[in-house]
């Protein structure tokens, strides 16, 4: 090799450099197929349900106040008495509220993008209890009470999949939709009959709700005491909103989880009231739990972490090459770096369209596969021995099972990455541990190159 030792560095850094070009354009293709599964995902929402919320059911009763006020005549001075009306309501949220989910999933297609569906098959109870006159201690005999009504708020009623039927003390009643909350947003209500307001009174509930939904189910614990269940197919569940299942089981037919909260938990009488007062609702509407039934991790996420390996990956490569150049007297051109270095970024390329049709798990594997058997077939040419092309094989196949192992366990990336860089660099330290470098440049001067024949390879 007619280079110094200096100039060969840097022309393999150059090459590194150059190399970030090609990596750049494939982290962007990532990003925009990844933009455009999540605008088909979009689309299917749109066209079926998007994530659904239940919040409820509050019992509302509309009311009358009359309003007596001492106003004063202009002209004859007189003060008079003006009676006026004040309408409001008052609501009241479940003593006790059950739900009992069991949940479905199914996927939708579209193109080669999929998105999961679920549908929950939702047994919903409890009991209101309603104080004697309605908890007004203060002139009840000026209130008027109008029909009382449940109203239940569902993020995206096209997903209700059944007639809504709710069993009040005995009674069947049907519900319409619609809220009638507008701080509630969409949802459906049923009109009550008529309370007694003398004296307080006990209402047992209960309805079956068949939901449709998209991404994620939540739920809002309006009971003082709330339990729910929710039992599904689908064994990677993320849990999510402000409280975690009190227990939770989960194989790979599925999950159960369990929830219980209380007012003391969630403060949300307190939440409740300064909705109504002050119109700040989204401390009462933040107060909920679900699941999310989205792949946590999926094939563009993988892609994108295997790609900011990238660059660690063709330095430790080149480094192979280099120990190789250093060790055996052997002359690699920089072009040969070039092509070995091409077809590692080619890796990924080969991995985010392969996973968009076989999974992750065996896209990994074939592309994998195939750098190694292109990049050995070449270096057993390069290097003039087979035994270091298939040596240089067995440590690129090691690096890329090293490479799955990182993606696999992201909990332990760091530590695993550290460990690696650790014992790689005590084995470049104890191969080159007698070399002379000063003596490198000069030694390799009188090397002769190597040509690219195939009948020379041992």
């Amino acid at each position: 090799m007619n280079r110094s030792l200096t100039l060969k560095l840097g022309a393999i850094a150059l090459l590194i450099l150059l190399l970030l070009i090609p990596l750049l354009m494939i982290n962007g293709v990532i990003q925009e197929r990844q933009q455009l599964r999540d605008g088909v995902l979009e689309d299917i929402a749109r066209s079926s349900s998007y994530s659904q919320q239940l919040s409820g059911p509050l019992m509302v009763v509309p009311y009358r106040k009359m309003v007596r006020t001492w106003k004063t005549n202009e002209k004859t001075n007189q003060r008079y008495q003006d009676v006026g009306e004040e309408r409001g309501r008052l609501y009241f949220l479940p003593e006790r509220f059950e739900l009992d989910g069991q949940v479905q999933t199914e996927l939708r297609a579209r193109g080669i993008y999929e998105a999961r569906l679920f549908h929950a098959n939702n047994r919903i109870s409890g009991h209101f209890s309603v104080p004697a006159q309605l908890g007004i201690k203060e002139d009840f005999a000026d209130y008027r009470f109008d029909q009382p009504f449940l109203a239940v708020g569902i993020s995206d009623i096209r997903g209700i999949e059944n007639a809504l039927k709710l069993e009040l003390n005995g009674q069947s009643l049907d519900f319409v939709p619609g809220s009638q909350v507008g701080w509630l947003g969409e949802g459906v209500h049923v009109t009550l009959p008529a309370l007694d307001t003398q004296q307080a009174t006990e209402l047992a509930f209960g309805f079956d709700l068949r939901l449709q939904g998209t991404g994620q189910l939540q739920i809002l614990p309006v009971g003082k005491t709330s339990k729910v269940s929710l039992a599904a197919n689908w064994p990677h569940p993320s849990f999510i909103g402000n409280y975690l299942p009190a227990q939770r089981e989960i194989t790979d037919q599925g999950f159960t989880a369990n929830w219980q909260t209380s007012f003391f938990s969630t403060n949300l009488q307190e939440a409740l009231n300064s909705c109504v007062s002050g119109g700040e609702c989204e401390a009462f509407s933040g107060r909920s739990f679900g699941v999310s039934f989205i792949d946590p991790v999926d094939q563009y996420l993988k892609s994108d972490r295997a790609i900011k390996y990238a660059l660690l990956f063709i330095v430790l490569t080149f480094a192979g090459f280099f120990l190789f150049e250093v060790l055996k007297s052997l002359a690699v051109h920089p072009v040969q770096y070039a092509l070995v270095g091409v077809a590692l970024a080619f890796f990924y390329l080969l991995l985010l369209s392969l996973s968009e049709h076989i999974g992750f798990a065996l896209a990994y594997l074939l592309s994998a596969s195939g750098c190694v058997l292109l990049i050995g077939f070449y270096v057993c040419h390069v290097l003039r021995s087979v035994r270091h092309g298939l040596s240089f094989s067995a440590g690129l196949a090691a690096l890329y099972g090293l490479l799955y192992g990182l993606l696999s366990a992201e909990d332990y990336a760091l530590l695993m990455g550290s460990l690696l860089l650790f014992g790689l660099l005590g084995v470049f330290m104890v191969l080159t541990r007698k070399l002379d470098w000063y003596g490198i440049g000069i030694g390799q001067k009188t090397a002769k190159p190597l040509a690219f024949d195939i009948g020379a390879v041992e």
